[in-house]
């Protein structure tokens, strides 16, 4: 009976007191105006019964439905509540990173600038030591002609 649905029990359970208090008013030994009363009271009594699980059966519904839509609308609340978190803790780390990023960008291009400017002052310093070095050459070679003159 548990895998059996409440919906399906409760159509077998209508349509089995109907067709039961059918078979009892029928079978039963009475006057035909009389059998014509029971069979009509026992229709108008079916037909209370059927409003009255229908009424409860809307309202349950209503019920359900109204707990549904509550239910989901405070979970669609929690998801974009921390969805926007999300996006401003994404937010947050970008800007972190953009700020690293932009602060390597700087301290590289100084030391591009400190290098650029000692290779120009090593350039300098080879620069003057070649000249020194070819004026002590031509030095040298003038003496030696001189000598060998």
């Amino acid at each position: 009976m548990s895998d059996m649905n409440t919906k399906d029990f409760m159509i077998g359970t209508l349509i089995g007191g109907i067709v039961g208090a059918a078979s009892a008013l029928l079978l039963a030994p009475k006057k035909g105006k009389e059998l014509r009363s029971d069979i009509s009271e026992g229709a108008q009594s079916a037909y209370d019964r059927t409003a009255t699980w229908t009424n409860s059966a809307y309202e349950r519904g209503s019920d359900w439905a109204n707990v549904a839509k509550e239910k989901s609308s405070n979970i669609a609340q929690t998801v974009t509540d921390q969805s926007n978190q999300v996006v401003e803790k994404v937010k947050e780390a970008t800007s972190s990173v953009k700020s690293d990023v932009d602060e390597t960008k700087k301290s590289a291009e100084e030391l591009a600038d400190d290098l650029a400017d000692e290779l120009q002052h090593s350039g300098e310093e080879i620069k003057e030591s070649v000249r020194q070095e070819v004026e002590d050459l031509q030095t040298s070679i003038q003496e030696e002609e001189k000598n060998q003159s």
